[in-house]
């Protein structure tokens, strides 16, 4: 079995998590109203000349009389627009002692600037139904939005407001600080993290890259708003930010509003950049407890940063060093290992590169360190073959054709190459990476990777304690909810209160079902010239896997790696490396590929899903691991929360409560394997989904040259799981070692259905809950007000025969019941009729937004298709929810949340550290 990378093993920046997940309607709303109550962003339609252009059909890149860059990109892949307002500052700039004050003022962005209330940028933010977040970063600060392209001038506004005129009021720093103090301890829980920083330190002492940009709890207690205010004018300010927009826009009149609405607000000078002095790394081990299922060692390397040329070369190092052609991965395939991988996070001045392995439960990680530096010496020593090479600088070069069909990464990949790289643009970056040769990666490899250098990382798993109830702890609170008074909109955001529209899809799609049972679903796009496919069979393990041998499944997935019966695993790898495709196979299975080479990628796919070679040696290899990750899964806090949960909520005895085990594992044999998946890969159970630069006929033609050939035996399966009765209350404390936050999950099952009316009622009262940030009862009151949290979520997930409602949030241990005590207030107060207009307004808002919104990406569309297929519910269903959800009044809400939802039935799960009694 092989591991994925850690969590999130040392991304540079945090974020504020202000993901609203809107989205928008064609509403034919002008983006440009007569009258606007902001001198400084004053909306007007007159075009203003810029100082410097350069103009196209799809790209205009101008600079304002104020210093403000900005890039237009148009790219009609949907009635969407992307923004991102990126800021030259970071943790770097950041005042001694304050490391977060960056991040701080990241947090305070989404509370009151001058003529723009908390809640009316709130209230703005969920109208808009758009998608919003921030992060934080060493060298930069973004703010990126995706809202319907008839608010873009909304959108702009609302930026250029913040930009202007953010208040940093002491009052709202000490109710914000709260909840950043919750990031804080979330961040800090994690052992991944502590090593990270333990790292930094090491890596790149007495700089600024010493700490990164999260902060500290003891540094923001001694933070205030006035320094704050500060450090925002200080830095905030047009001749330090970036601004890029993409999407069904056109570029000059987005310049034109770009100009009235940020052209008044003055630059000023700039402080002096803080200085860097790297001195010599001297090699340090760092061993530290985690609650991860599995060892990991980690060795850290400083490396250029994005300012030095060899950085190029290094990121197709790093390429290379990841292929499944090379040394590293077959240390996984071999079965010496059970995780291998490196990652690359560069900054402008320098950079890490993290080396790791994973290893079995009570495994030596001082052997396997020596095995993964031993295999990292080798590409040292011996060099990087030139196959390997150019097959990197051929994917590095397709993934910025594949950036285009998003609109969300084609507007990061703008700001990474403008704010981080330096560059003009990415296509600089790629003639850069063409310009790459073997000589230069395999200098920069010598350079990098020198153990003499490294900072190492051991992460020893410390299995949780034994699961308890939690009868007691934190003991009785009490709550009223108190609501906020609804602030009218200022007159430029007026045109948000209109109706939204429920928009029709912006590309066609057909949907077929072939001779031998495959649905075949094709979305034709013309934005770049990619395929991606995406594609699943229906299974279900707990009524397919054989009693005892629960776990087969999870060896086939994992032995399709290994090559099919005409091509071994290296020469399967080598095909795809010729055609600069991705792909993967098992009942799950995708495709990325460029439209010229789709009919040959078709052909891996198919052999590799219809013709593995399942060889005798690798199902050995492959089942050990999966017994040795078991074995370490089983006394993990994850896992043992998840099955404390569902132990919990379903009856004895219920196929859910199915799983694998090292004996169940162990008893599986290569038959076992074949018969399975005779069994369960079948045509008639299978969807595929072919999006992008292609045509129906063609589609089709390939998928039957290349699949038609597929047969099922047998009765079709009925993968139908029983429907179950309300369970009973329970609370279960799962301890877990090194966290300071505590993971709580609430959860029922409950007799809605999906498709119902009151299905749909129950998802309006969640966006009502949860689903606009500070405009939403959740959000305002246990974050805002409270900051008893630092994220929470609130949803149904309904099936056709057992469904389950779902709250989860993060806490300090000493706030869990507080915030449990809220979230039951504020859904006993869904039941008994106290939804306001407003709130439905925004949250109707927020749905029926997010239609277009979610056809910004091709991964998405497919995904989307994909999973509704395999549920077996209309390709249209956000439509059909949207025009039901719109029908809907407050009695509707409050009728379907008395009747299914009941706080009282709750069962608690807290994963983290032991809570106060």
């Amino acid at each position: 079995m092989i591991i994925p990378l850690l969590r999130r093993i040392f991304a540079f920046g945090v974020c504020a998590v202000i993901a609203f997940v809107p989205i928008s309607s064609r509403a034919q709303v002008s983006p440009c109203p007569e009258s606007s109550s902001s001198p400084s962003a004053e909306c007007v339609n007159s075009p203003v000349p810029a100082p410097s252009e350069t103009n196209s059909a799809d790209l205009l890149r101008a600079t304002l009389d104020n210093g403000l860059r900005v890039v237009v990109v148009r790219d009609p892949l949907a009635p969407v627009v992307e923004t991102v307002v990126n800021y030259l500052v970071g943790s770097d700039e950041a005042p001694p002692g304050f490391p977060g004050m960056a991040h701080a003022q990241e947090h305070m962005m989404f509370r009151s600037s001058s003529g723009l209330s908390t809640v009316q940028l709130a209230d703005g933010l969920a109208l808009l139904g758009g998608r919003f977040d921030a992060d934080t970063q060493e060298a930069l600060t973004q703010y990126y939005s995706t809202v319907p392209t008839a608010y873009l001038g909304v959108i702009l506004h609302l930026e250029a407001t913040r930009m202007s005129g953010v208040l940093d009021r002491q009052s709202e720093w000490d109710q914000e600080r709260k909840a950043i103090e919750q990031e804080v301890s979330r961040d800090l829980s994690g052992a991944e993290y502590r090593y990270h920083v333990a790292a930094s330190t090491d890596l790149f002492a007495k700089t600024p890259y010493a700490h990164d940009a999260l902060g500290t709890k003891s540094s923001f207690d001694a933070t205030t708003g006035a320094m704050l205010k500060s450090f925002h004018d200080t830095w905030y300010a047009p001749n330090n930010a970036i601004l890029v927009i993409v999407g069904d826009v056109d570029p000059q009149a987005t310049l034109n509003l770009v100009r009235a609405n940020f052209g008044m607000i003055p630059s000023h000078p700039l402080p002096e950049r803080p200085s860097f002095t790297f001195s010599s790394v001297t090699p340090t081990t760092h061993k530290l407890p985690s609650d991860y299922a599995l060892p990991y060692v980690i060795r850290s390397f400083r490396t250029p940063g994005y300012e030095d040329p060899a950085s190029t070369a290094l990121q197709i190092a790093v390429d290379v060093l990841n292929s499944q052609r090379g040394p590293l991965y077959a240390l996984q395939a071999d079965g010496k290992a059970l995780g291998t991988g490196v990652s690359l996070n560069l900054l402008p001045k320098a950079g890490v590169a993290e080396a790791y392995i994973a290893t079995e439960p009570g495994g030596d990680t001082s052997a396997a360190g020596s095995l993964l530096g031993t295999t990292l010496l080798s590409s040292v020593r011996d060099g990087v073959p030139d196959a390997l090479v150019e097959a990197a600088k051929r994917q590095e070069i397709a993934q910025a054709e594949f950036s285009r069909n998003s609109l969300e990464d084609l507007a990061f990949d703008w700001s990474q190459a403008l704010a981080l790289e330096g560059l003009a643009s990415p296509d600089e970056r790629i003639a850069r990476i063409s310009a790459v040769t073997t000589a230069d990666v395999n200098q920069v490899i010598r350079s990098v990777f020198d153990d003499r250098h490294a900072v190492v990382g051991v992460l020893v798993p410390k299995g949780a304690g034994a699961a308890s109830n939690g009868e007691g702890f934190g003991g009785k609170e009490s709550f009223a909810p108190t609501s906020t008074k609804r602030v009218a909109l200022p007159d430029w955001a007026h045109p948000l209160l209109e109706t939204p529209v429920i928009p029709s899809p912006a590309l066609a799609v057909t949907d077929q079902r072939l001779p031998n049972g495959i649905r075949l679903i094709v979305v034709p796009s013309p934005t770049s010239s990619t395929v991606v496919v995406r594609g699943a069979i229906e299974k279900r393990l707990a009524l397919q896997e054989p009693r005892k041998r629960e776990g087969v499944g999870a060896v086939l997935e994992s032995l399709f790696s290994y090559g099919t019966t005409t091509l071994d695993r290296v020469a399967f790898a080598r095909e795809l490396d010729d055609i600069a495709a991705t792909e993967s196979a098992g009942s799950s299975f995708s495709l990325d590929v460029t439209a010229d080479h789709f009919e040959r990628g078709m052909h891996l796919l198919a052999d590799n899903l219809l013709h593995p070679a399942l060889p005798a040696s690798a199902f050995q290899i492959v089942q050990k691991q999966t017994e040795q990750s078991l074995a370490g899964e089983a006394i993990s806090p994850d896992y043992l929360a998840g099955r404390a949960l569902l132990k919990a909520l379903l009856p004895k005895d219920d196929p859910e409560l199915r799983h694998a085990t090292t004996a169940s594992v162990a008893k599986v044999t290569l038959d076992d394997v074949r018969a399975y998946r005779q069994r369960v890969f079948r045509p008639d159970m299978a969807t595929i989904v072919v999006a992008g630069a292609i045509t129906p006929e063609l589609a089709r033609a390939t998928v039957e040259k290349e699949f038609g050939d597929w047969s099922a035996e047998g009765v079709t399966p009925v993968l139908t799981l029983p429907s179950v009765k309300a369970n009973v209350a329970a609370k279960i404390v799962v301890p877990a070692t090194g966290r300071q936050q505590s993971d709580v999950i609430l959860a029922e099952d409950v007799g809605v259905r999906r498709g119902s009316r009151d299905a749909y009622a129950i998802q309006l009262g969640d966006a009502i809950l949860g689903g606009g940030f500070y405009a939403t009862r959740l959000y305002h009151d246990l974050r805002e007000q409270s900051g008893l949290v630092y994220f929470v979520s609130a949803g149904l997930q309904a099936d056709k025969t057992r469904s389950r409602y779902r709250i989860q949030y993060g806490s300090d241990p000493s706030k869990v019941a507080k915030a449990r005590a809220i979230i039951d207030a504020d859904l006993r107060a869904m039941g008994t009729g106290h939804v306001t207009p407003d709130e439905l307004r925004l949250a109707k808002a927020t749905i029926v937004r997010d239609l277009s919104l979610s056809e910004a990406g091709l991964d998405e569309i497919a995904e989307g298709l994909e999973g509704r297929s395999l549920r077996h519910i209309p390709l249209n269903e956000p439509t059909i929810a949207a025009r039901t959800i719109v029908s809907l009044g407050p009695e509707d809400v409050r009728a379907a949340f008395a009747r299914w939802i009941t706080p009282r039935n709750f069962v608690q799960v807290e994963e983290g550290p032991s809570p106060l009694r």
